[in-house]
């Protein structure tokens, strides 16, 4: 299917970052968020009907061009909002931005357990190198953890989301004991 099929509703981009992730960065911040974390540094992207519609074809020719303008981007992140929420519309973005060598880093408030019952999230971890989970907590906040609000949130590396997806695949070791009558 063509990539201009596939709709992203945007909050905002940063063409450079140097806080969304390692390196620099160019950040999609998505809109709409299901979790409204109580200090939420972007409570403008929890509405569902705002920001504004892209295809993927538009944010990939986005991403081409500042690619050929700064040769120091080294990844993308998928920030927001709740970019699981768009789970499937970037991963087809996931799978274009891969072509140029650029790594893909994604914020979520759900926890890496959760994502399986997200619709498509699994599609769209598949590509991620960098993951960081679950909410905002304010009382945990934190300014010393990378990349993280707060001290709950957790940072995953391409290693650890490959052997949690194969968790996912493997048969499990232990099956449900049947009471005798």
């Amino acid at each position: 299917m063509p990539l201009s099929k596939y709709i992203v509703r945007m909050a905002g981009i940063v063409p450079e970052s140097f806080v969304d992730g390692p390196g620099v960065r160019y950040t999609l911040f998505v809109q709409g968020c299901p979790h409204h974390c109580n200090g939420c540094h972007n409570p403008d992207t929890w509405d569902f009907f705002g920001g504004t519609l892209f295809t993927v074809e538009e944010i990939w020719e986005k991403i081409v061009l500042a690619r050929k303008e700064n040769p120091f981007l080294e990844g993308v992140t998928f920030s927001g909002g709740e970019p699981f929420g768009q789970a499937k519309s970037l991963a087809v973005l996931a799978t274009q931005i891969k072509k140029l060598g650029l790594n893909i880093t994604a914020y979520t408030g759900y926890t890496l357990e959760q994502l399986p019952e997200i619709p498509n999230a699994i599609e769209l971890l598949q590509f991620v190198d960098i993951l960081i989970d679950g909410p905002f907590i304010q009382e945990q906040k934190s300014l010393a953890l990378p990349f993280r609000g707060s001290s709950n949130q957790n940072l995953y590396n391409r290693d650890q989301i490959e052997t949690y997806l194969d968790s996912l695949k493997a048969p499990s070791e232990f099956l449900p004991s049947v009471a005798k009558r």
